[in-house]
């Protein structure tokens, strides 16, 4: 069964660049979508970014400064953000679901399968 399990998250300043990991076990994710979502205090989750090869989506908030990528085992998925800011702090969860899902890439109802999370904070 696929599990997912992030990594990468930690504090860093404003304007700096930071790759979140999301890795697959108990499966590759040759047959998954993955989707990266955040959680600010206060605020609901939102889509972030979108994967599933060839094909890639990015959120509006964070579009132009972040990009996903997967690796060659298909095994992890990155996320890598630049020129953070505060408004960038949240919690950063990657997603997986099936490739014939036919649902919005930010629909979140639409992955079954969730990691725990990681922490991002932008501070001085």
């Amino acid at each position: 069964q696929l599990q997912l399990v992030e990594s990468g998250g930690g504090l860093v300043q404003p304007g700096e660049s930071l790759r979140l990991s999301c890795a697959a076990s108990g499966d590759t994710l040759a047959d998954y979508d993955v989707a990266w979502f955040r959680q600010a205090p206060g605020k609901g989750r939102e889509g972030v970014s979108f994967e599933s090869f060839p094909d890639r989506y990015y959120g509006r908030t964070l579009q132009g400064r972040v990009t996903t990528s997967r690796d060659n085992a298909g095994t992890v998925v990155y996320l890598e953000m630049n020129s953070l800011t505060y408004e960038d702090a949240a919690i950063y969860t990657c997603a997986a679901r099936p490739r014939t899902s036919r649902y919005i890439w930010w629909d979140q109802g639409s992955y079954h399968i969730w990691g725990q999370g990681t922490q991002v904070t932008v501070s001085l």
